[in-house]
Order: structure tokens, then sequence, then C-alpha cells
């Protein structure tokens, strides 16, 4: 059995595979995973309707095509078609084989894993364990400073313990972990591509330099280019090891303005407007040739606080705004009802999600006497960031005009987005929008790396509000084998989060998309995902 940890050479280890690799001749996130096993029957009828170029109009364009450099749904909508993790979760968010076949806990510390074999990468070389161990290696690896590290950070060796057999050990018991693994975060690239791009590291040029120039994974498409914002296009994966996908290829083309979007949809020049803004669902509903595909989802929309920021490192005037904003407003009259009012950063069906958690009631007298009581009586100027969606937009506005009531002046600032991720990250903002999804299903992933101090900027904590009781819950909970012990903790944070203030959950929302009636086997995961391998184009 060979052995490596966190703390190995992982440079030299990595280049002596990826030469064995090629001296044997042989031979990928907002989010994660599909319905059925790539490697059965999905019994969908595609006879008549094969070929073609999907075109998906989207909001914005990918950050990165890195799995392990990006933790933003653009960025996992492109990679989930070219990389493919051990793991999927299907549309109960169940866990199915991926990559894996098999998958058992050997003890507290100890998961086991059987790998498919006869899977080959887009450039020809194999998949197996040591590619297993090169990729969860890399994500841990500091040098390379991956947002997705929080995922793994438990783990504390990869065992190889035959090619087709992997082995992770945590530090301590975790029993969320094969839902981590189904993480796009957890995509595997080819090793070799891995080892270049620590060469060009070694040169000078940053992680995910030259991933981001050459995916490389085993999905089920394969990258053909990418027009930074403009387009990114994938062809089919002719030598894909499960059923081949339909379509000939995929064009993920970047429309910021919905009523342009939708525009392109009614002349064919997409096929799919993602997303959809609720406002426009009857627009789409009276058109020939289009419809709407709703998806409840596991995802959050909330309002931010850079908590280490005056005012906003004081909790009551973090409390004197959460009363002030009416959230029923923004969830009727900007998303015409769709979705769930939120209490908590978890939604229900999520694993810790406690219903009897009830948020800050909106009232604005006494968020007037917060205000005062905290010596802002008059108020104060701050500002609200926004990335150019027209929801988030528009929910910015109905957020100036609240907090107006109680004297406090915002200005409103648009940021593209990946300038927003980068800047957020950096804590320059005071107040934000923004969302997060529970992919796993997990209170962990919906706490953990969005509350805990280790978590500061881009792994999630753009709020940089922890504090010692937070931080030591969220880390028993995430350590106890005990379900029942679990979901006491569990609500204990959701308590503390409610009593501190650093964000407004506003609503857990329902995914919207205006479709082609050209366009068969599409459906949108709960994490958001648009799942595209078994689609097909009525031409």
């Amino acid at each position: 059995m060979r052995k490596m940890n966190k703390r190995s050479l992982f440079f030299t280890s990595l280049t002596a595979a990826a030469l064995l690799l090629a001296a044997c001749g042989t031979d990928d996130s907002d989010p994660i995973d599909g319905g059925t096993d790539p490697g059965e029957e999905t019994g969908t009828d595609t006879e008549g309707a094969q070929g073609g170029d999907l075109v998906i109009g989207q909001l914005s364009d990918a950050v990165s095509l890195d799995p392990h450099g990006s933790n933003d749904t653009p960025s996992s909508n492109v990679a989930y078609n070219i990389y493919e993790a051990l793991l999927i979760q299907d549309e109960n968010m169940e866990l199915q084989p991926g990559l894996a076949t098999e998958w058992e806990r050997v003890d507290d510390l100890t998961w086991q894993f059987t790998l498919r074999e006869d899977v080959t990468f887009h450039d020809g070389s194999e998949f197996n364990a040591d590619v297993v161990q090169a990729n969860f290696e890399r994500i841990l690896d500091e040098d390379i400073a991956s947002p997705r590290a929080f995922l793994y950070e438990m783990v504390e060796e990869i065992n190889v313990v035959d090619d087709y057999t992997v082995e992770f050990v945590t530090e301590y018991p975790f029993s969320p972990l094969p839902a981590h693994i189904a993480h796009n975060g957890g995509g595997m690239i080819s090793a070799e591509v891995i080892a270049e791009d620590y060469e060009a590291i070694e040169n000078g040029s940053e992680p995910g330099s030259v991933i981001n120039e050459n995916p490389v994974g085993t999905g089920p498409f394969v990258f053909e280019s990418w027009t930074p914002g403009d387009e990114i296009v994938l062809n089919r994966n002719d030598d894909y090891w499960g059923d081949a996908p339909a379509l000939d290829s995929i064009t993920f083309r970047v429309v910021p303005e919905g009523s342009t979007r939708l525009a392109d949809l009614e002349t064919g020049a997409i096929h799919i407007s993602d997303p959809l803004s609720p406002s426009d669902v009857s627009r789409v509903e009276g058109t020939d040739g289009m419809s709407v595909i709703s998806q409840p989802s596991v995802s959050l929309s909330y309002i931010g606080f850079n908590a280490q920021k005056e005012p906003f490192d004081d909790p009551l005037v973090r409390q004197a705004i959460s009363k002030a904003i009416d959230k029923d407003t923004i969830i009727n009259g900007i998303y015409d009802g769709v979705g769930i009012p939120a209490e908590s950063p978890l939604a229900p069906g999520v694993f810790g999600h406690d219903e009897n958690i009830s948020g800050l009631e909106y009232n604005v007298e006494e968020a007037r006497e917060l205000l005062a009581e905290a010596g802002y009586e008059d108020g104060f100027s701050t500002t609200i960031w926004t990335n150019d969606n027209q929801d988030r937009i528009d929910t910015a506005t109905a957020v100036q005009a609240q907090l107006a009531e109680i004297g406090i002046d915002v200005e409103i600032e648009i940021v593209e987005w990946g300038a927003y991720l980068e800047d957020t990250a950096a804590g320059e903002h005071d107040m934000f929008i923004l969302g997060w999804s529970t992919v796993t299903g997990d209170a962990d992933y919906g706490l953990y790396p969005l509350f805990h101090s280790d978590n500061f900027g881009v792994a999630g904590n753009r709020t940089f509000f922890a504090t010692d009781e937070l931080d030591s819950v969220l880390e028993e909970a995430r350590q106890s084998s005990d379900e029942d012990e679990r979901l006491d903790l569990y609500s204990r944070a959701q308590e503390i989060l409610v009593d501190e203030a650093p964000m407004i959950p506003i609503h857990h929302p329902e995914f919207l998309l205006a479709v082609s009636d050209d366009v068969e086997g599409l459906w949108q995961h709960p994490t958001g995902i648009l799942m595209l391998r078994d689609v097909s184009l009525n031409q």
C-alpha cells in the first residue's frame, strides 16, 4: 500500500506518476451531480435527435475551468461536463456511483472506494488510484490555495491500495465525507496536465494556468475553446466510457441581460436562458415554442455584512438592519413569490435544518431603537454591492429604500461577476448580495464554509464573521458521528446566527429556466447545475 499525506512532497511523486502513465502508453462544481449512473441505460430515446449544438445563454462567464480553483456556479456548470467525481448525487440528493463503483466505511476514520476500470481521460491517459491520489493531494496542497480545500481538510492520508482501490483516512470521524467526495470540487483532472501545471508554477505561472488553457477530464464533453466574456465551447467525447451524449457540442454563451436572453430564445439564437427571472415567467409561458422549467433548490439568497468593518462589526447595527428589511416585500415583489422564505442558511431538506428556528422579524420601530442603542440615532452612509443580476439589483434597490426609513443612506454598486467574487473575497465591501448552495445536502457545507474563521474570503466566509463559540460548535458538529448530537449542534449554530445576524437570509430560491421546445431530456439539479449529458435537440 502506498501512502501520501498532506505534507508529502507532492510534485516529485506526481511527476513520477505522470511519467509512468506516459511510459505505459495509456492514458471533473454550486454543485455536482447527475441523476443517473452514466454507465447505465437512462431510458432516454434520442433516436432521430442526434447531433446539433446546444446553445445556453447565461448571465455570467466562468471564473475558472480548474475544478479545484473555483467556487461559483457558472464555472461548475461548464466543469461538470468536462470532469467527473468519484460519486454523484441524483435528483433526490442521494449518492450514486460516479468514477467509483463502490464505497464503504472501513472504520470510524477510513473510507475505501473501488474505482471504475477502463476509463481514460480526454488526453488518452489512464484513470486509476494514482490519479485520484494526485488530484486530492493537489487540492490539499497549500501552495495551490484551492478554494475547495476546506471540503477535504479532514483528510490525513490518501492511500493507493491497488490500481483501482483508494482509501481516505480522516483526522476525525467525518460522516459527510462521501457527499464531499461527490462535490464537483473533487472532479478528476488528468495527472499529466496536473504535472504540467506544477511545472508551470515552478517557472513562475499561477496555479491552474495550464489547466485553465487545457482542461482535461473524463467527462462526456471535451473542451474546445474559451473566449473570455463571450463563450465556452465543448464538443462531444466520442470515446466516453459511458453512453455517449446525443449532442455534437455545447456552447455556453455569456448574455448578461435577461431581456436579451429571452429575445435570443425567441429568435432561436439560443436554446436555454439561464437564469429566468420570475417576472418573465408569464412572458415565456405565453410564447409558443418555449416553456419554463422550475426546480426546488438547496440554495440560499442572502444579504451579507462585512463584520470586520465599522459599523457592521457591531451586532446591534446588524440586527437593526435585519429588522428594517421586509423580506416578504422582496420575495413577493421581486421574485413573484417563487421560493421559500429563509429563517436560516439551511434549506428544508438539508440535514441539520431546524424548522423551529425563527429569524429576526421585520419591525422598523425596533430597528430604529437598536440603531440608536448602537450610537447611530441619525443613521450613516454605506454601500451595498451586487453583480449584474437583475433580481439582485432590484433587491439592492428595495433595500436602499427600506433602510432610508431608519436614516441609513445606501449607495448601490454593480460589479462585474469575476471582480465581484475577487473583491468580496478580499473584504473590500460593506454590504453585499449573494447566494450559496448547500450542494452536499449536509449542514456542514451550508455553515462551515460560510461562518468558520478558517474560511474567510474565497472559501465562502465573505461576511468575515466568526466567534470562538460558533467555531467550536461547527468543529464539534463535523467531527461527531452521532446524528442526534450533530442535529443539536447545528440547531445551536443557527441560534447563534440569528442572534449575531452576520447575514440576512432572504429565501431559498426555486431555479427557473426558459427552454426552447426543441430541447429534450434537460433537467436541473437541486444545486443549480444543468444536467446536459442526455439532452437532445429536435432538428
